[in-house]
């Protein structure tokens, strides 16, 4: 375990976003969507805007989608697409409320110019459940929203060992609620939202696993931002931080309360663009 800051390295990443222009909570498919507690759309966009400044000051380049009115979860850029080595795997969603963000995000990528732009067959809900492991390996959580049949499809568009986790808490229902890669040997999780296979699985990838405990996990404190030094997460998740920082990360917290209304965090509101 290494407490000496200057052994993590920062890498610039690009980022696509999207305003919570239409943010409201008016449908639940989750168990954080309550769709009787009122959102405040104009805190919303000022924690938006923090999370996006915060990447700008980090030396990450942000690239912003525009949002369509009646899309109200189409803040949650992560859900858009999965990107690696500039090919793009589009997204099918199980629930049809949020099916026409899709097309959306599918049309963002081909007018600006991405030319290998794969559509889905099976239901996958982008990066929500799809995470790029240091060593390039693909998790790909399913059991809630993604297919475990997206697996192969996964394989065969970005060429990469695809490695199935299977999610157990409906609180947890994304696999980047549960699980963040925090550099090329380090990722932070939550063991209860994981079947046994999956624990052994990510005990055997990473050799420094850092556990969140509930308090965390509860405020989506796994719903994080690496750059391999950099780690923006929940400013609520004051557990995790110090776990962070006695490891040698630099945390930069930020507040999402208002969209984790909708069970979402930074991580969520961050779609990576990796070309």
């Amino acid at each position: 375990m290494s407490n000496d800051v200057t052994s993590r390295v920062a890498t610039p990443r690009s980022y696509l976003m999207c305003p919570p222009e239409y943010f409201a909570v008016t449908y639940a498919i989750n168990p954080w969507m309550r769709p009787d507690s009122p959102v405040d759309p104009a805190l919303a966009m000022r924690q938006w805007e923090t999370l996006r400044q915060t990447y700008e000051s980090l030396g990450h380049s942000v690239s912003i989608i525009e949002p369509v009115p009646g899309l109200p979860d189409m803040v949650f850029a992560a859900n858009g697409a999965t990107v690696i080595d500039s090919a793009v795997l589009g997204v099918r969603f199980r629930y049809a409320e949020r099916a026409a963000e899709a097309a959306a995000y599918m049309n963002w990528f081909r007018w600006n110019g991405w030319t290998a732009v794969h559509e889905p067959e099976h239901v996958n809900e982008g990066e929500g459940d799809i995470l790029v492991a240091g060593d390039g390996t693909v998790l790909a959580g399913y059991g809630f929203r993604s297919d475990l049949a997206a697996a192969d499809e996964l394989a065969a568009v970005f060429g990469r060992t695809v490695v199935s986790l299977r999610l157990v808490d409906d609180r947890f229902y994304h696999l980047d609620t549960a699980l963040c890669v925090l550099d090329s040997s380090t990722a932070m999780y939550y063991p209860a939202a994981f079947d046994d296979d999956g624990r052994a699985v990510l005990a055997s990838m990473f050799p420094e696993l850092i556990e969140a405990k509930d308090e965390d996990a509860e405020v989506l404190g796994l719903n994080a931002v690496s750059d391999g030094r950099h780690v923006v997460l929940a400013a609520a998740a004051t557990g995790l931080a110090r776990s962070l920082r006695s490891r040698g990360f630099e945390v930069v917290p930020v507040d999402m309360s208002e969209l984790l209304k909708a069970g979402g965090g930074a991580k969520c509101c961050t779609l990576e663009l990796r070309h």
